[in-house]
């Protein structure tokens, strides 16, 4: 079902992210989006990364008044920016 989510480019990822930012901002939607987000975060993100940020994804979603951050984004910018060490003005 989410196979084609493993090979995403840089930019799409970074679509992805934000549209799934916005969806976890619904408060309706916490208690189902919570666990699809874990599934969302570790088939984007391999490794540690997808693991912490699926495990900071589900928290965020299940604590009341979290919805706010935004969990997909911030990992992107921890992937693509903070870890590789890239100046932030070139994805602007």
């Amino acid at each position: 079902m989410f196979s084609n989510l493993e090979n995403l480019s840089k930019k799409q990822l970074f679509k992805y992210g934000i549209l799934f930012d916005l969806l976890g901002m619904i408060p309706l939607l916490n208690f189902i989006w919570a666990p699809l987000s874990v599934l969302l975060m570790t088939k984007l993100y391999k490794g540690n990364v997808g693991k912490i940020g699926g495990m900071v994804s589900f928290i965020e979603e299940v604590v009341p008044g979290l919805n706010f951050f935004p969990s997909f984004t911030l990992t992107w910018i921890y992937v693509f920016i903070l870890k590789k060490g890239e100046p932030v003005n070139q994805f602007i």
